[in-house]
């Protein structure tokens, strides 16, 4: 077979589309006489890619298309900027403009190593694994208003920011589409310091607020004891640092600490004790409902076969007389 033939039959039958780069990138060879730079296909990838352009034309009408426009020297219609009096310049105007800016980019550039560290809140860029992890346990969703990966990029934020000592923990970080990442970033100075302080709020005569002991495993946001009085061997609280009474007060980042806690903890009691077979995962939220500790914590119970005579309704139990149906 020829190499046509070949490739025909390979894009034609075999190619597994699960997403656009091998035929974009066969297209840049094909068109480019056969051979291409890493650099020249990534162009090739990112001339696709609309949610990077939907990025870039936040970040001109946010920045330099503000800027300019306030000093006059541009005017907008639409989706069209026009520089004021374009055409009462010469040609050799234009061209010392341009090499004017050439010169300012290449007076930046040699000062600034790393120009794009802005886009980050660490200098430090997030591992890929770790990036993977994030992403995956934020269902590929923003968390903030729920936009799905394939509809605009998500970046890795540090929830407590770097610079107020935010740790490197996947615990402090979280999954933000590029817009409300930015939207978060201007608002960091007004609203994130009162969040922040926050996280380390307790209250000196509550229980779990000083709490050292008994501690299986903890992260920035949350930790996991044994349960001082067990319904069954292992019984695990897994708590908020912060102090707060309900559940349903919890930010959505302590949410996620306490559901990464509650996975650890899940697999360190199965894989030390393979009869384990199940687990109730309960909070009790209100006086009525059962809470006596006003501190808000999660019930993680393993179960095993036999421990009761009929568990049908697992959880249903908090009501006797409703547990079978």
């Amino acid at each position: 077979m020829t190499v046509y033939s070949d490739l025909f039959h390979f894009i034609d039958k075999k190619m597994r589309m699960q997403h656009i780069y091998q035929p974009v990138m066969l297209m840049r060879l094909l068109s480019n006489d056969g051979e291409a730079s890493k650099r020249e296909i990534a162009d090739e990838l990112l001339s696709r890619d609309e949610a990077q352009h939907q990025y870039y034309q936040m970040v001109v009408r946010n920045q330099p298309g503000k800027v300019l426009t306030k000093h006059g020297f541009l005017s907008k219609d639409k989706k069209v900027y026009r520089l004021n009096n374009f055409h009462s310049l010469t040609s050799l105007q234009v061209e010392k403009l341009r090499a004017l800016c050439e010169d300012k980019l290449t007076e930046y550039l040699e000062k600034n190593t790393d120009p794009w560290s802005h886009r980050r809140k660490s200098r430090r860029a997030v591992p890929g694994t770790v990036k993977y992890e994030v992403l995956k346990r934020a269902k590929y969703r923003c968390e903030l208003c729920g936009i799905s990966a394939e509809h605009k990029a998500l970046e890795v934020d540090h929830i407590t920011p770097k610079e107020w000592g935010g740790l490197d923990d996947i615990s402090n970080y979280q999954a933000l589409c590029y817009s409300c990442n930015s939207t978060k970033g201007d608002r960091d100075d007004a609203d994130f310091r009162g969040v922040r302080k926050s996280y380390k709020y307790r209250e000196s005569d509550c229980v779990f607020c000083s709490i050292r002991h008994r501690i299986v495993v903890e992260n920035e946001l949350a930790l996991a004891i044994r349960d001082k009085y067990p319904v069954a061997p292992d019984h695990t609280l897994v708590i908020p640092q912060r102090h707060v009474s309900d559940w349903f007060d919890l930010h959505q980042c302590e949410r996620n600490a306490i559901d990464e806690l509650l996975r650890i903890c899940r697999d360190q009691i199965k894989s030390k004790d393979n009869s384990v077979s199940g687990f109730n995962v309960g909070i009790n939220a209100g006086e009525d409902a059962g809470q006596t500790i006003w501190h808000a914590h999660i019930h993680l119970i393993p179960r095993r076969k036999g421990d009761v005579v009929n568990p049908k309704g697992g959880i249903r139990g908090c009501i006797p007389a409703r547990q079978s149906y």
